[in-house]
């Protein structure tokens, strides 16, 4: 498996024959020029995560890829896509089971919308805006870094509930010094769990 960052959330997992893109959103230019893609998974509907225009040309470059999101995300779309749900497995080349239901809370005056996360390949993990933990061991774990939904407290009791071999950030773009999270984690990591920053268009090392 070989995971590539695409800036912010946007994800390319690489599995045997399967080249699964991840939340192609608003931070991630550059992404709708990919070619190959088999799958698209979009965990939720918010613009750093699902870009609709970018998402229309990714997929008029990659005719035979399959898109697969969480309902609310459903409803921004004019393509044709499958919708998924918590405990729902695809079989896109690798196994991917979608993991959660519900968006974390922002503040208790603003809806929670749908949100599921991914287990890709039984190996690789990322959350989308949640803190769902699932079932069965995670190698591999995006850690969503900074938002208005997060806590660094909650990101790190994240990590060490999962207890990932490797770990790297997602969601960092809303924040200007990422580094200041970026060492906590390091700090913080359970025992066995290395973190390592990586680079926008960088490969994630594990």
């Amino acid at each position: 498996m070989r995971i590539t960052r695409h800036g912010h959330s946007c994800l390319l997992v690489e599995d045997g024959d399967a080249r699964v893109l991840l939340d192609p959103g608003v931070f991630s230019p550059g992404v709708e020029e990919l070619r190959g893609i088999t799958a698209v998974l979009v965990t939720h509907q918010h613009p750093d995560h699902l870009d609709v225009p970018r998402l229309e040309r990714l997929l008029e470059g990659n005719p035979d890829a399959r898109l697969h999101c969480d309902e609310g995300s459903a409803g921004r779309l004019d393509l044709p896509h499958t919708v998924v749900h918590d405990g729902d497995v695809l079989d896109l080349g690798t196994p991917v089971r979608a993991v959660g239901s519900t968006h974390a809370v922002i503040h208790p005056d603003i809806p929670r919308i749908p949100n599921v996360g991914y287990l890709v390949g039984e190996r690789f993990f990322t959350p989308g805006d949640a803190m769902t933990v699932p079932d069965g061991d995670v190698e591999v774990l995006g850690l969503p870094t900074a938002a208005p939904w997060l806590k660094l407290s909650e990101a790190v009791d994240l990590m060490r509930a999962l207890r990932p071999r490797a770990a790297f950030p997602v969601h960092d773009a809303v924040v200007s010094v990422p580094q200041i999270w970026f060492d906590h984690f390091a700090r913080l990591a359970p025992a066995g769990t290395t973190f390592t920053p990586v680079a926008p268009d960088g490969d994630v090392p594990f």
